[in-house]
């Protein structure tokens, strides 16, 4: 199999990359000129230069593949205003299935995330948890994101795939570093019980995940979750964290939730108007509150998806990427 991974230099893109490369497949990655393509191009993957912003080119650099895995995607970041979120997420994601189309790719793998659904509660989300409408513009735009891949999907008679994937974690992921890192100084606290359900994805499994959507023939017009084996509370996984860097357990304490809350608010407002990352967040403030449980049957049922990384196994190898790479 020939692939096309928009992404390509990202945490997920450049993780799925390598293992297609492990499970003897082409890859071609899409990069922009300002990315550290290195390890791709160590690897012997083909790296092409452009933005999904643009569809100029997009369609030639295709040619010849069997499938897209459009992994490309504007995240949560201060800097980035509103026009980009829809630029990246909604736009670039048109202009990357209809070069799909153009070039002649037989199927088409578009990565979602579980966020479009909102707060799950705690029913862990299936497929048909219906989508949570928000201002905040990642999961606004994720979600427009989806509806126009399906749309395109039936105009352009394309065989496409959605995929949620839940909060991937592993090698090469820097967003928990600092978690980690204040969990290993016994600095790290939690807002509020600690309740909170999440469901993570350890990144090989996710990428198993990713290939059965681009191979398997039931996966053709389905959304799947894919995520880890098991919903966990966000203390859970902290004391998992403790174990992985040799915190003591129970080292972590928690602090009332509400007065974070509001000072969030306040400091959101000082900083946006300057572009500055704010130190404290509302979305930082949501880590602690909203929950993400995924059920993942669907994917079990007519893939064989088969998470096989445990949370203990995988905090423990994380863990251990962030010492080797002298980080923690």
């Amino acid at each position: 199999m020939k692939a096309f991974v928009t992404g390509a230099t990202g945490f997920a893109g450049g993780s799925l990359c390598r293992h297609l490369v492990r499970a003897g497949h082409d890859v071609v990655g899409l990069a922009r000129k300002t990315s550290d393509r290195r390890e791709l191009e160590e690897l012997g993957i083909k790296v092409v230069f452009g933005d999904i912003r643009e569809s100029e080119g997009l369609a030639s650099a295709m040619l010849g593949c069997d499938v897209v895995f459009h992994l490309a995607a504007a995240f949560r970041e201060t800097s980035l205003a509103d026009a980009d979120y829809q630029a990246i997420n909604v736009d670039g994601t048109a202009n990357v299935v209809r070069a799909a189309a153009e070039a002649g790719v037989d199927r088409f793998v578009h990565c979602s995330t579980i966020g479009v659904v909102g707060d799950t509660g705690s029913v862990p989300a299936d497929e048909s948890r219906p989508y949570v409408a928000t201002d905040e513009p990642y999961n606004r735009t994720k979600i427009e994101g989806e509806e126009v891949a399906r749309q395109l999907f039936d105009e352009l008679g394309m065989d496409g795939v959605i995929v949620r994937p839940t909060a991937g974690y592993g090698p090469g992921e820097m967003r928990y570093l600092k978690l980690f890192k204040n969990v290993a100084k016994r600095r790290f606290v939690i807002f509020g019980s600690g309740e909170t359900l999440y469901n993570l994805s350890y990144i090989d499994d996710l990428c198993s995940g990713l290939l059965l959507c681009a191979t398997h023939p039931d996966a053709v017009g389905e959304t799947f979750n894919l995520g880890g084996a098991e919903n966990v509370t966000l203390n859970a996984f902290v004391n998992e964290v403790e174990k992985a860097v040799g915190a003591p357990s129970g080292s972590v304490k928690h602090v009332p939730l509400w007065p974070i809350l509001g000072a969030a608010r306040v400091v959101e407002a000082i900083c946006k108007p300057f572009g500055v990352e704010p130190p404290l967040h509302r979305r930082r403030v949501g880590f602690f509150t909203v929950n993400r449980a995924a059920n993942i049957e669907k994917a079990r049922k007519l893939l064989g998806y088969d998470p096989q990384t445990s949370m203990d196994e995988g905090t423990r190898i994380t863990a251990d990427w962030y010492r080797d790479q002298g980080l923690l």
